[in-house]
């Protein structure tokens, strides 16, 4: 993972570098091979502003919170990213455990299950009749 922290309006300190390096890795249990972070951090005002970038190789995503603590803005940003990660993964996994229901097989499967229940209700109604 490649990270990258750009500071404007604002003091580089150590703390807040590695903060910054310390929320990042959270990011690593998400993500394989070549990953791209890049961090914003900026004052306005009384606001301080976080914006998270993470680029890979099949995905984008992007992320920006604002509070009076720079530090929170941080917690906050991952949170957004997390929640985008799981949404993301949320839909892939429905995309493949649905994506079997349109198969030929299982489509002549769910219709010999179809002929075989309309066959016993025939039969139940024979033999009641």
């Amino acid at each position: 993972m490649k990270l990258k922290i750009s500071f404007k309006h604002l003091k580089h300190t150590p703390a807040l570098d590695e903060r910054i390096k310390e929320k990042s890795e959270k990011l690593d249990k998400y993500f394989e091979g070549n990953t791209n972070v890049s961090w914003v951090c900026w004052v306005s005002g009384d606001e301080h502003w976080a914006e998270i970038k993470v680029h890979g190789p099949k995905f984008d995503f992007f992320a920006k919170a604002c509070s009076e603590n720079m530090y929170k803005s941080l917690d906050l940003c991952i949170e957004k990213m997390e929640r985008q990660f799981d949404r993301q993964k949320d839909l892939y996994k429905n995309k493949i455990h649905n994506s079997a229901k349109k198969t030929p097989k299982y489509l002549e499967i769910e219709e010999r299950v179809w002929d075989e229940i309309e066959f016993q209700e025939k039969e139940l109604i024979e033999k009641t009749a």
